[in-house]
């Protein structure tokens, strides 16, 4: 006949269960959690005639995670951008998609930051220049070429929604022209800019 369990034996025994499951439950949630931090690809299914043109996808498309670094990066460390730029001179007009359209590239990513050092990089290295990062540059001929030309463009959303007039105000006193002339074309309410560099703020280079 089997030895009886005995009560610490038993306790034991329980504490290791409840460790194990807890220990089980932590994984299981730490795997549940990256699961929810990866991308997912909308679901589609066309409704319309395939085009006639078929890609031929001769050449492998960008490690996605390599872009996302990328954009990420040439926020605000210009050290990393240049390196992965090195690395890849292809990432320098990629952009990503952050979910529902919020497409947003290196320069988009530099330009909305105020970081006039990494978008004097990546301009130098041949980015494609954007009206937003133009206001923020303090071009107003661009700025004001690009109205002139579709004025309803005044109220076009850069990268996370932000307005030409955001640009304009995180590019501080160069870019206050543009910003004059944008509050003339339409006035709104300038709220304080989470990314605009206060004077004794020394974390930041200077623009």
């Amino acid at each position: 006949m089997p030895d009886r369990i005995s009560r610490r034996s038993f306790t034991m025994l329980g504490a290791g269960l409840a460790i194990g499951a807890a220990a089980s439950e932590a994984s299981a949630d730490d795997t549940k959690a990256e699961a929810v931090a990866k991308p997912v690809e909308g679901a589609f299914e066309r409704d319309y005639p395939a085009p006639g043109f078929k890609p031929s996808w001769k050449k492998p498309q960008i490690n996605r995670v390599l872009v996302q670094d990328f954009v990420v990066y040439a926020h605000s460390e210009l050290d990393m951008a240049r390196k992965l730029l090195d690395k890849e001179p292809a990432l320098l007009n990629a952009t990503i998609d952050w979910g529902g359209g919020d497409w947003e590239s290196g320069l988009g990513g530099a330009s909305h930051m105020g970081r006039r050092d990494i978008v004097a990089f990546l301009l130098d290295r041949g980015a494609r220049i954007d009206m937003f990062c133009a206001a923020m540059m303090g071009q107003i001929d661009a700025v004001r070429s690009f109205l002139t030309l579709q004025p309803h463009l005044i109220d076009a959303k850069g990268p996370h929604g932000f307005s030409l007039h955001f640009h304009a105000q995180v590019g501080g006193k160069e870019a206050e022209n543009v910003l004059d002339y944008l509050q003339s074309i339409k006035k709104v309410e300038l709220k304080p800019n989470p990314f605009l560099k206060k004077p004794s703020d020394p974390s930041r280079p200077a623009k």
